[in-house]
């Protein structure tokens, strides 16, 4: 049968615009004429760069759209084409600089396969599957595209999946949202509070009165950041809060007009390696009585450890994570999904995750049923069983699969 992200069988002209994944240089470009970075930042040649930079992402989008859409034209009128079916898979991400967007880019790129054909060694995905990561706001909003048919899938914090699911939280006033079903568990998002160094800022306390960005509506970050403002008795209403995605709060903390920023991300994320490149900037700790608090009041929270030398200048720092899942809705065929997986745990794929970024090593097939608490896809539910994954007791209350 053909396989499909939902159950259409081939993509339509109609579908919505696709954004094909595009990565960043890993820093931002040197200065000219021997400037600092950190000044090139505050000038006018650098805003050109940037408005450059997603015109071009623009461009890219709207090419790929095309040709996806040229593609699927030619299947529906019986031209050569590279498969007989051409499917689109997109997956919801997050911003560019954040951690799902070039790890949901690697897992597209295992799991896609146009053409149809293998090659030995390659990593060979889905044949006639198109996958691409979609940037997006974050958790939240995957999570209401997703419900709403407007992507196939999406990354999402595991306690935003499971408000989401239940109805509570986040989600109390929207409502249950009982379409929503797990592909995979996939690695830890660590909580990055990111300052400049020379703002005085050593604490959480001291964040009172200061400029801070909290992310985007959205986003699971704001979620969580909340969560850590509450428990440490910060009101929101305590800061000057911007709601910005990490890409733009990270420019204005590099140029001197913003003090702090959150991020919830799989360390090393992108963002924060160019801050920590244009200037002095330090992680504040998440450690304490209030910590410990915010440990046993949400389930989903893990302590953690951010290294030293994961960002430049940064020293080892405690902190929270959450993990991050990859979740779709119950009417994605169920074809679709297992062979996604399949294709997702091939030994060709496993180099792609290791060599593209240190999270990517983090996704293990040993590990793709942790911290669920939403159910299992049809397509997922098959294989898991099939590898023996189901086997394994369930803990008590854990959702039926």
């Amino acid at each position: 049968m053909p396989l499909s992200g939902r159950r259409s069988p081939r993509a339509k002209g109609g579908e919505p615009p696709v954004k094909k994944p595009f990565t960043l240089p890993a820093r931002p470009p040197a200065s000219e004429a021997g400037r600092p970075l950190a000044q090139l930042t505050r000038t006018p040649e650098w805003g050109r760069m940037l408005a450059i930079l997603r015109g071009l992402m623009s461009a890219i989008r709207a090419a790929a759209t095309a040709a996806l859409i040229a593609l699927a034209g030619a299947v529906a009128a019986g031209l050569p084409a590279a498969a007989e079916t051409l499917s689109l898979f997109r997956i919801g991400t997050g911003g560019i600089g954040g951690t799902y967007y070039p790890v949901a880019g690697l897992v597209a790129q295992a799991i896609s396969n146009p053409a149809g054909t293998c090659e030995a060694g390659a990593a060979c995905g889905v044949p006639g599957l198109v996958a691409v990561a979609q940037s997006s706001s974050g958790s939240v909003a995957n999570v209401d595209d997703i419900a709403a048919g407007r992507i196939e899938s999406g990354f999402v914090q595991s306690d935003v999946a499971f408000w989401a699911y239940s109805g509570t939280a986040a989600f109390a006033a929207k409502g249950r949202q009982t379409g929503l079903r797990a592909i995979a568990n996939l690695y830890p998002e660590s909580f990055h509070i990111v300052v400049r160094r020379d703002s005085g800022i050593a604490t959480i306390a001291d964040l009172a009165g200061k400029r801070v960005a909290l992310d985007q509506t959205g986003s699971g970050t704001l979620v969580g950041a909340r969560l850590v403002l509450e428990a440490f008795g910060l009101d929101e209403r305590a800061l000057e809060v911007a709601y910005l995605k990490s890409d733009d709060a990270m420019e204005r903390l590099v140029a001197g007009e913003l003090d702090a920023f959150f991020l919830v991300a799989g360390y090393p994320a992108q963002v924060v390696e160019w801050a920590s490149e244009q200037t002095a900037i330090a992680l504040l700790p998440i450690a304490g009585a209030p910590a410990e608090a915010l440990l046993k009041r949400n389930a989903f929270l893990r302590p953690d450890t951010i290294p030293p030398g994961v960002y430049t200048g940064v020293a080892e720092v405690a902190t929270l994570s959450v993990a991050a899942q990859w979740i779709t809705r119950e009417d994605v065929s169920a074809a679709t999904i297992y062979h996604i997986l399949i294709a997702l745990w091939r030994g060709e794929a496993r180099s792609l995750l290791d060599h593209g970024h240190l999270k990517g090593r983090s996704i293990r097939l040993e590990t793709a049923l942790d911290g669920i608490e939403i159910p299992l896809h049809e397509g997922a539910l098959q294989f898991y069983r099939e590898v023996g994954l189901l086997q394994r007791p369930k803990p008590a209350g854990h959702p039926p699969i």
